[in-house]
């Protein structure tokens, strides 16, 4: 219910965006936004651990969060996620729950984009081919396990330029499992969305969401499957 709908997403200008996700259980704990603030955009992604109805209310908090500070205009990205950190520590230590989650926000103007927070590797595919992945793991900390994590944030700038394609995602796509328990993997993700980079973001979407379909087959899917990709225009 609280993921953007298409209609929004076509209205932002010098992106083409397009989502999927798919809880494992009826309620998932998978989380991703994309916001428009004048002539910037704010990307949101975050996985709490586990699936299930306290994972799922754990994702809205999240997203009411995130939606409140970009209301209030913060663009730094220490505060931000302090804030939201402290925001999301306080309700969990009062539903005495012990999950957390990883979360990067990414934030968009003019082909430049800043990423922050700790979540898995931001896939870059560059229009000639080539494949650049930026680790995000000295780029925060998994929000609400302590108080304060404003030691631990940083952001990291990536220029984009026209086609290239951004692929965010959950691990319920890279460790889904096939019959025999092979993983899916993060460079079968890669190799997928770079065979199709010259392509639309729904088209490139389509294509990956096909691929990790084939991968399962018939196995259970045990974690939520979420993957975001934009390309500039």
């Amino acid at each position: 219910m609280i993921l953007p709908k298409e209609a929004e997403l076509d209205q932002i200008p010098e992106l083409e965006i397009a989502g999927f996700s798919e809880p494992a259980a009826e309620v998932g704990g998978d989380y991703y936004d994309i916001m428009q603030q004048s002539d910037r955009i704010k990307i949101g992604i975050g996985d709490v651990t586990g699936h299930g109805l306290e994972s799922g209310v754990l994702a809205i908090m999240v997203q009411t969060a995130v939606r409140t500070l970009l209301a209030n205009n913060e663009t730094d990205p220490v505060k931000f996620l302090k804030v939201l950190n402290r925001t999301i520590y306080d309700n969990l230590q009062r539903m005495n729950c012990d999950k957390n989650l990883t979360f990067a926000l990414l934030d968009y103007q003019g082909g430049m984009l800043r990423l922050s927070g700790q979540h898995e590797q931001l896939i870059v595919i560059r229009s000639g081919g080539s494949v650049e992945l930026i680790d995000t793991i000295d780029l925060g900390f998994p929000l609400g396990i302590v108080s304060d994590i404003a030691d631990f944030v940083a952001y990291a700038d990536i220029q984009l330029n026209s086609g290239d394609v951004v692929v965010l995602y959950t691990d319920g796509i890279t460790e889904a499992e096939d019959i025999n328990g092979v993983q899916y993997g993060l460079d079968r993700l890669c190799e997928v969305t770079r065979r199709n980079r010259q392509r639309s973001a729904a088209e490139i979407r389509q294509a990956a969401i096909a691929d990790l379909r084939q991968h399962i087959g018939d196995q259970t899917v045990y974690d939520d499957i979420t993957l975001l990709v934009f390309k500039q225009k």
